[in-house]
Protein backbone atom coordinates (compact mmCIF):
# COMPACT_ATOMS: atom_id res chain seq x y z
CA UNK A 1 0.00 0.00 0.00
CA UNK A 2 1.19 3.20 -0.45
CA UNK A 3 0.54 7.07 0.22
CA UNK A 4 0.63 10.46 -1.86
CA UNK A 5 0.74 13.79 -0.60
CA UNK A 6 1.35 17.49 -1.91
CA UNK A 7 2.52 20.51 0.35
CA UNK A 8 2.65 24.09 -0.54
CA UNK A 9 5.30 26.66 0.84
CA UNK A 10 6.77 29.46 -0.98
CA UNK A 11 7.32 26.48 -3.71
CA UNK A 12 5.35 23.56 -4.24
CA UNK A 13 5.68 19.59 -3.67
CA UNK A 14 4.48 16.87 -4.73
CA UNK A 15 5.60 13.08 -3.66
CA UNK A 16 4.77 9.27 -2.06
CA UNK A 17 5.62 6.57 -0.34
CA UNK A 18 5.97 3.44 -1.70
CA UNK A 19 5.05 0.52 0.45
CA UNK A 20 5.73 -2.91 -0.81
CA UNK A 21 7.19 -6.22 0.27
CA UNK A 22 9.86 -6.01 -2.91
CA UNK A 23 11.57 -3.90 -4.73
CA UNK A 24 11.93 -4.21 -8.67
CA UNK A 25 15.39 -2.20 -9.20
CA UNK A 26 14.03 0.74 -9.75
CA UNK A 27 15.88 4.37 -10.53
CA UNK A 28 14.97 8.02 -10.84
CA UNK A 29 14.29 8.56 -14.80
CA UNK A 30 14.07 11.38 -17.04
CA UNK A 31 12.48 10.94 -19.79
CA UNK A 32 13.44 14.11 -22.08
CA UNK A 33 11.70 15.64 -24.97
CA UNK A 34 12.77 13.85 -27.68
CA UNK A 35 12.35 10.26 -26.58
CA UNK A 36 9.99 8.19 -28.52
CA UNK A 37 6.88 7.02 -25.85
CA UNK A 38 5.50 4.67 -27.84
CA UNK A 39 1.57 4.58 -27.46
CA UNK A 40 -0.18 0.84 -27.09
CA UNK A 41 -3.09 1.79 -29.89
CA UNK A 42 -2.62 5.09 -30.83
CA UNK A 43 0.18 7.69 -32.07
CA UNK A 44 3.68 7.29 -30.45
CA UNK A 45 4.82 10.74 -28.34
CA UNK A 46 7.28 11.37 -30.51
CA UNK A 47 7.68 14.76 -28.75
CA UNK A 48 6.62 15.89 -25.28
CA UNK A 49 7.48 17.66 -22.05
CA UNK A 50 9.99 16.04 -20.20
CA UNK A 51 9.32 14.33 -17.43
CA UNK A 52 11.81 12.85 -14.08
CA UNK A 53 10.29 10.48 -11.51
CA UNK A 54 10.34 6.88 -10.24
CA UNK A 55 10.18 3.78 -12.67
CA UNK A 56 10.77 0.23 -13.67
CA UNK A 57 12.88 0.19 -16.81
CA UNK A 58 12.18 -2.63 -18.94
CA UNK A 59 13.72 -2.68 -22.52
CA UNK A 60 14.29 1.14 -22.13
CA UNK A 61 10.69 1.25 -21.63
CA UNK A 62 10.08 3.42 -18.36
CA UNK A 63 7.32 2.21 -16.19
CA UNK A 64 6.53 5.06 -13.69
CA UNK A 65 5.73 5.14 -10.53
CA UNK A 66 5.31 8.82 -9.61
CA UNK A 67 6.77 11.61 -11.60
CA UNK A 68 6.58 15.34 -12.70
CA UNK A 69 6.86 17.14 -15.73
CA UNK A 70 8.50 20.09 -16.49
CA UNK A 71 5.31 22.64 -16.36
CA UNK A 72 5.03 21.33 -12.53
CA UNK A 73 2.28 18.43 -12.88
CA UNK A 74 2.73 15.85 -10.66
CA UNK A 75 1.17 12.39 -10.55
CA UNK A 76 1.36 9.20 -9.01
CA UNK A 77 -0.41 5.68 -9.44
CA UNK A 78 -1.18 4.27 -6.17
CA UNK A 79 -2.34 0.13 -5.40
CA UNK A 80 -6.32 0.36 -5.81
CA UNK A 81 -7.26 -4.00 -5.20
CA UNK A 82 -10.41 -5.07 -5.83
CA UNK A 83 -11.78 -1.63 -6.52
CA UNK A 84 -10.20 -0.55 -10.49
CA UNK A 85 -11.59 -1.76 -13.39
CA UNK A 86 -10.27 -1.95 -16.74
CA UNK A 87 -11.99 -2.05 -19.93
CA UNK A 88 -12.11 -3.43 -23.36
CA UNK A 89 -11.23 -1.30 -25.92
CA UNK A 90 -13.67 1.37 -27.07
CA UNK A 91 -14.33 3.50 -30.36
CA UNK A 92 -14.08 7.49 -30.00
CA UNK A 93 -11.93 6.98 -27.25
CA UNK A 94 -8.25 7.71 -26.34
CA UNK A 95 -7.95 3.47 -25.24
CA UNK A 96 -4.96 3.96 -22.62
CA UNK A 97 -3.14 1.00 -20.91
CA UNK A 98 -2.15 1.46 -16.99
CA UNK A 99 1.72 1.68 -17.49
CA UNK A 100 1.21 4.47 -20.21
CA UNK A 101 -0.85 6.62 -18.32
CA UNK A 102 1.20 8.74 -16.30
CA UNK A 103 3.70 9.12 -19.30
CA UNK A 104 0.71 10.23 -21.19
CA UNK A 105 -0.67 12.73 -19.23
CA UNK A 106 2.35 14.37 -18.00
CA UNK A 107 3.99 14.28 -21.61
CA UNK A 108 1.09 16.50 -23.08
CA UNK A 109 -0.61 18.46 -19.82
CA UNK A 110 0.43 21.51 -18.50
CA UNK A 111 -1.74 21.83 -15.57
CA UNK A 112 -4.19 19.86 -13.94
CA UNK A 113 -6.95 21.46 -16.20
CA UNK A 114 -5.25 20.46 -19.07
CA UNK A 115 -5.27 16.45 -17.80
CA UNK A 116 -9.01 17.18 -17.22
CA UNK A 117 -9.65 17.61 -20.84
CA UNK A 118 -7.57 14.61 -22.10
CA UNK A 119 -9.24 12.30 -18.71
CA UNK A 120 -12.75 13.09 -20.45
CA UNK A 121 -11.78 10.76 -23.55
CA UNK A 122 -9.50 8.69 -21.95
CA UNK A 123 -10.42 4.40 -21.70
CA UNK A 124 -8.19 3.19 -19.09
CA UNK A 125 -7.98 -0.80 -20.75
CA UNK A 126 -7.61 -4.22 -20.05
CA UNK A 127 -3.91 -5.04 -21.43
CA UNK A 128 -1.02 -6.26 -19.52
CA UNK A 129 2.50 -4.90 -20.67
CA UNK A 130 4.05 -8.30 -20.68
CA UNK A 131 3.39 -12.13 -19.33
CA UNK A 132 5.74 -11.46 -17.26
CA UNK A 133 4.57 -7.99 -16.10
CA UNK A 134 0.64 -8.33 -15.47
CA UNK A 135 -1.17 -4.89 -15.00
CA UNK A 136 -1.21 -3.94 -11.08
CA UNK A 137 -4.80 -2.34 -10.30
CA UNK A 138 -4.26 1.31 -9.78
CA UNK A 139 -5.77 4.68 -9.26
CA UNK A 140 -3.63 8.35 -9.85
CA UNK A 141 -3.46 11.55 -7.80
CA UNK A 142 -2.67 14.27 -10.07
CA UNK A 143 -1.90 17.78 -8.66
CA UNK A 144 -0.11 20.97 -9.95
CA UNK A 145 0.45 24.76 -8.31
CA UNK A 146 -3.32 25.33 -7.96
CA UNK A 147 -5.27 21.75 -7.31
CA UNK A 148 -5.43 18.27 -6.85
CA UNK A 149 -7.42 15.48 -8.31
CA UNK A 150 -8.19 11.79 -8.14
CA UNK A 151 -8.28 9.79 -11.07
CA UNK A 152 -10.74 6.27 -10.87
CA UNK A 153 -11.71 3.41 -13.03
CA UNK A 154 -14.43 1.22 -10.87
CA UNK A 155 -17.04 -1.06 -12.33
CA UNK A 156 -18.83 2.18 -12.25
CA UNK A 157 -16.90 4.11 -14.74
CA UNK A 158 -13.96 6.81 -14.69
CA UNK A 159 -14.50 8.78 -11.85
CA UNK A 160 -12.73 12.40 -11.44
CA UNK A 161 -12.62 13.80 -7.52
CA UNK A 162 -11.56 16.83 -6.50
CA UNK A 163 -8.93 16.64 -3.48
CA UNK A 164 -9.14 19.22 -1.21
CA UNK A 165 -6.91 17.18 1.80
CA UNK A 166 -4.32 16.89 -1.00
CA UNK A 167 -3.16 13.56 0.21
CA UNK A 168 -4.35 10.01 -1.95
CA UNK A 169 -3.86 6.53 0.10
CA UNK A 170 -5.47 3.09 -1.19
CA UNK A 171 -9.32 1.75 -0.68
CA UNK A 172 -11.93 2.28 -0.44
CA UNK A 173 -12.55 5.08 -3.36
CA UNK A 174 -12.04 8.10 -2.92
CA UNK A 175 -15.31 9.32 -2.15
CA UNK A 176 -16.25 7.60 0.63
CA UNK A 177 -12.08 8.15 1.88
CA UNK A 178 -13.17 11.84 2.37
CA UNK A 179 -16.73 11.38 4.07
CA UNK A 180 -15.02 9.41 6.24
CA UNK A 181 -13.08 12.32 7.83
CA UNK A 182 -16.82 13.95 9.37
CA UNK A 183 -15.94 11.10 11.99
CA UNK A 184 -12.60 13.21 13.13
CA UNK A 185 -14.25 16.47 13.00
CA UNK A 186 -12.98 16.87 16.74
CA UNK A 187 -9.40 16.48 16.32
CA UNK A 188 -7.46 19.28 16.61
CA UNK A 189 -3.69 20.72 17.03
CA UNK A 190 -4.90 22.87 19.84
CA UNK A 191 -5.16 21.59 24.14
CA UNK A 192 -8.18 19.60 24.63
CA UNK A 193 -11.35 21.24 26.85
CA UNK A 194 -13.17 18.95 28.82
CA UNK A 195 -16.62 18.65 27.01
CA UNK A 196 -17.56 14.94 28.37
CA UNK A 197 -19.80 15.89 31.19
CA UNK A 198 -20.53 19.41 33.09
CA UNK A 199 -20.46 17.92 36.37
CA UNK A 200 -17.22 16.06 35.79
CA UNK A 201 -13.72 17.92 36.21
CA UNK A 202 -11.36 16.32 33.34
CA UNK A 203 -7.63 17.38 33.23
CA UNK A 204 -5.29 17.58 30.02
CA UNK A 205 -2.73 15.50 31.62
CA UNK A 206 -0.35 15.56 28.43
CA UNK A 207 0.75 17.61 25.65
CA UNK A 208 -0.83 16.57 22.57
CA UNK A 209 -4.35 15.58 23.61
CA UNK A 210 -6.56 17.33 21.35
CA UNK A 211 -5.63 14.93 18.71
CA UNK A 212 -6.29 11.64 20.76
CA UNK A 213 -8.70 9.79 18.41
CA UNK A 214 -6.24 10.17 15.29
CA UNK A 215 -5.80 6.84 13.99
CA UNK A 216 -1.90 5.32 14.12
CA UNK A 217 -2.43 1.85 12.22
CA UNK A 218 -1.35 1.13 9.39
CA UNK A 219 -4.46 0.34 7.15
CA UNK A 220 -5.26 2.97 4.11
CA UNK A 221 -7.96 4.61 5.51
CA UNK A 222 -6.29 5.27 8.78
CA UNK A 223 -3.22 6.71 6.99
CA UNK A 224 -5.39 8.46 4.80
CA UNK A 225 -6.82 10.25 8.30
CA UNK A 226 -3.55 10.88 9.96
CA UNK A 227 -1.56 11.98 6.56
CA UNK A 228 -4.32 15.06 5.97
CA UNK A 229 -4.11 15.64 9.58
CA UNK A 230 -0.36 16.14 9.31
CA UNK A 231 -0.60 17.49 6.23
CA UNK A 232 -3.15 20.07 7.01
CA UNK A 233 -1.23 21.35 10.16
CA UNK A 234 1.91 21.10 9.09
CA UNK A 235 3.84 24.32 9.51
CA UNK A 236 7.40 25.14 8.33
CA UNK A 237 9.48 27.72 7.02
CA UNK A 238 10.08 28.59 2.85
CA UNK A 239 13.10 28.51 2.59
CA UNK A 240 14.01 24.66 0.53
CA UNK A 241 15.38 23.14 2.70
CA UNK A 242 12.80 23.48 5.29
CA UNK A 243 10.00 22.58 3.02
CA UNK A 244 11.03 19.60 1.93
CA UNK A 245 12.25 18.23 5.75
CA UNK A 246 8.71 19.11 6.32
CA UNK A 247 7.28 16.83 3.26
CA UNK A 248 9.61 13.76 4.71
CA UNK A 249 8.05 14.66 7.76
CA UNK A 250 4.78 14.19 6.92
CA UNK A 251 5.42 11.29 4.89
CA UNK A 252 6.82 9.75 7.63
CA UNK A 253 4.08 9.83 10.10
CA UNK A 254 2.55 7.02 7.80
CA UNK A 255 5.75 5.27 6.97
CA UNK A 256 6.24 1.35 7.51
CA UNK A 257 8.82 -0.75 9.39
CA UNK A 258 9.56 -4.22 8.67
CA UNK A 259 7.58 -6.34 10.51
CA UNK A 260 4.62 -4.14 11.39
CA UNK A 261 2.51 -5.74 8.12
CA UNK A 262 3.45 -9.30 7.65
CA UNK A 263 1.93 -10.71 4.29
CA UNK A 264 2.93 -14.25 5.26
CA UNK A 265 5.92 -16.70 5.21
CA UNK A 266 8.65 -14.08 5.34
CA UNK A 267 6.73 -11.23 3.38
CA UNK A 268 6.72 -7.95 5.50
CA UNK A 269 5.22 -4.23 4.11
CA UNK A 270 7.76 -1.78 3.86
CA UNK A 271 8.11 1.36 2.91
CA UNK A 272 10.61 1.21 0.28
CA UNK A 273 11.48 4.90 -0.72
CA UNK A 274 9.56 8.40 0.10
CA UNK A 275 9.73 11.45 -2.57
CA UNK A 276 9.09 14.74 -2.52
CA UNK A 277 9.29 16.60 -5.96
CA UNK A 278 9.50 20.35 -6.30
CA UNK A 279 7.05 21.17 -9.07
CA UNK A 280 8.61 24.65 -9.39
CA UNK A 281 12.06 23.49 -10.05
CA UNK A 282 12.36 20.14 -11.06
CA UNK A 283 13.57 18.39 -8.04
CA UNK A 284 13.20 14.67 -7.42
CA UNK A 285 14.25 14.10 -3.78
CA UNK A 286 14.12 10.83 -2.25
CA UNK A 287 15.16 8.20 0.69
CA UNK A 288 15.07 4.85 0.80
CA UNK A 289 13.99 2.20 3.71
CA UNK A 290 17.52 1.66 4.24
CA UNK A 291 19.17 5.28 3.93
CA UNK A 292 17.51 8.09 5.49
CA UNK A 293 19.73 10.09 3.59
CA UNK A 294 17.69 12.77 1.14
CA UNK A 295 19.07 12.04 -2.15
CA UNK A 296 18.03 14.69 -4.90
CA UNK A 297 17.94 14.56 -8.94
CA UNK A 298 17.86 17.85 -10.96
CA UNK A 299 15.94 17.55 -14.22
CA UNK A 300 17.07 20.67 -15.38
CA UNK A 301 20.73 19.79 -15.27
CA UNK A 302 20.18 16.98 -18.07
CA UNK A 303 19.68 17.77 -21.39
CA UNK A 304 15.89 17.77 -21.50
CA UNK A 305 15.90 18.07 -25.43
CA UNK A 306 17.81 14.38 -25.41
CA UNK A 307 15.84 11.16 -26.91
CA UNK A 308 17.40 8.76 -24.80
CA UNK A 309 16.24 7.93 -21.07
CA UNK A 310 18.30 8.99 -18.11
CA UNK A 311 18.15 6.76 -14.91
CA UNK A 312 20.07 7.23 -12.08
CA UNK A 313 19.90 3.82 -9.18
CA UNK A 314 18.90 4.72 -6.11
CA UNK A 315 21.01 4.87 -2.70
CA UNK A 316 20.38 2.14 -0.52
CA UNK A 317 23.08 1.82 2.14
CA UNK A 318 22.74 3.57 5.17
CA UNK A 319 25.04 6.43 5.05
CA UNK A 320 26.11 7.73 9.03
CA UNK A 321 27.79 10.92 9.83
CA UNK A 322 30.48 10.00 12.46
CA UNK A 323 31.40 13.49 14.36
CA UNK A 324 34.30 11.43 16.20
Amino acid sequence: MCTAATYYTKDHYFGRNLDLEFSYDETVTIMPRNYQFKVRHGEDLESHYALIGMAYVVDNYPLFYDAINEKGVGMAGLNFPDNADYKDMMPNKDNITSFEFIPWILGQCASVKEARVLLDRINLINENFSAQLPLSPLHWMISDKKESIVVEQTKAGLRIYDNPVGVMTNNPTFDIQLFELNKYMSLSAEPANSTFAPDLSLNQYSRGMGAIGLPGDLSSTSRFVKAAFTRMNSISGESELESVSQFFHILGSVDQQRGCVHLGDNAYEITIYTSCCNLDKGIYYYNTYENHQITAVDMHKANLDGAELLTFPLRHAENILYEN
